[in-house]
């Protein structure tokens, strides 16, 4: 056979292979999602993303979350923070592994340690992209109550882990105009609602379920379950969003929140969240403030349909704001499966509006352009 016939047929089977791979996409492509359904990628694999966080950037979304692995292993991570990059929200291509867990005993991050909730963030100053979430040693169970952060100069990494540390060490909260007395810290008295606050104060404060939210003029905010759980505290980033500059407040004091989103709207701040019940699902609760550091207005369940009562399922991780259209958000939420945590699934589902309240009604399956998934009218 001729060199020439030779590479004709060599690029008639590249040809064919790249033209079968397309076809193999398309008819994976989706148009309408499906809470609670096992979701693939483009390659048919699924998606491996969870207690995740969306970044959008020059017109793609990129999905980060936990990598988990099958059985109750899963629930350590043993790879890292799995990243995805999709532009129309339904079919994603698999960008591989963000930040890899590291085979060094000595570092934070071995394989082994508990690494939750990742979300990533861009610095517009730095040109860098920050990843924040929980990390807790490995072998000690859920004691270290950490906050960690890497870096990337690529979204899709690879991050360069920094450091972990509970935040805030030695520093007092911000009170937010009309905070109550009863709310103020007394550590020289303390009362139940200080007690772990007070016990953490110079070491720093616990950190576990978290995001990040930047805000319109670019500053940047850790928002965190601490004091064991039942205060969430919204917390200050430095500049480079790598830190905390000490200023932060304490949200819902003594009352168990877990699982913090947060969004704006209307120059509102919307925080939703749920109680804590280990795994096991419960009602979603949400919130508003006119200052991110509050203070937040209670408003009590805002899910609505079957399975309301432990929001169908699954336990918010973020909410979503729809590049290009008004008013558009999607409440993120994971419905975990702790005994093989690899078949955990995604609940996504839109948030709807009447006037400053929202809801969020169960769907079997919806589309983007529906627009009466997000408006109730006012």
């Amino acid at each position: 056979m001729s060199k020439i016939k030779t590479h004709l047929l060599l690029i008639i089977l590249l040809a064919t292979a790249m033209l079968q791979q397309a076809a193999a996409q398309t008819e994976n492509a989706i148009s309408e999602f499906k809470p609670g359904a096992v979701w693939y990628d483009k390659k048919g694999v699924a998606i491996n993303a969870h207690g995740g966080g969306i970044l959008y950037k020059n017109g793609l979304y990129y999905w980060f979350g936990e990598h988990k692995v099958e059985g109750s292993a899963g629930n350590t991570s043993m790879v890292g923070v799995h990243c995805y990059s999709s532009a129309d929200l339904y079919n994603w291509k698999d960008e591989g592994i963000a930040l890899a867990m590291s085979d060094d005993p000595q570092s934070d991050i071995v394989k082994g340690c508990v690494l939750e909730r990742p979300k990533v963030v861009y610095n517009k100053k730095t040109k860098k992209y920050v990843m924040w979430f929980h990390l807790e040693l490995k072998g000690k169970g859920y004691s270290a109550a950490r906050a960690a952060v890497a870096v990337s100069d690529k979204v899709t990494g690879p991050y360069q882990f920094i450091k972990s540390y509970r935040p805030n060490a030695g520093k007092m909260p911000f009170y937010p105009q009309g905070t109550p007395e009863a709310e103020k810290v007394n550590c020289a008295a303390v009362a139940d609602n200080d007690k772990f606050f007070c016990r953490d104060l110079e070491g720093g404060q616990m950190a576990r379920d978290m995001t990040i939210f930047v805000d319109d003029d670019g500053k940047a905010y850790h928002v965190f379950s601490s004091e064991e759980n039942y205060t969430l505290h919204v917390a200050e980033l430095t500049a480079d969003y790598t830190g905390h500059t000490g200023k932060y407040s304490r949200v819902f004091i003594g009352k168990q929140t877990e699982a913090p989103a947060l969004f704006k709207r209307n120059g509102i701040y919307y925080m939703i969240g749920s109680g804590c019940t280990g795994w096991a699902p419960n009602a979603a609760r949400w919130f508003t403030a006119k200052s991110i550091f509050g203070p937040w207005e209670y408003h009590g369940n805002p899910c609505e349909g079957p399975k309301k009562e432990i929001t169908f399922g699954g336990q918010s991780t973020h909410v979503l704001p729809i590049a290009g259209k008004k008013d558009a958000f999607i409440f993120m939420a994971d419905k975990w499966v702790p005994d093989n945590a690899i078949d955990g699934r995604y609940l996504w589902l839109p948030i709807t509006f009447k006037g400053d309240d929202i809801s969020i009604v169960w769907k079997d399956s919806w589309r983007l352009n529906d627009k009466s998934n997000f408006s109730l009218g006012n």
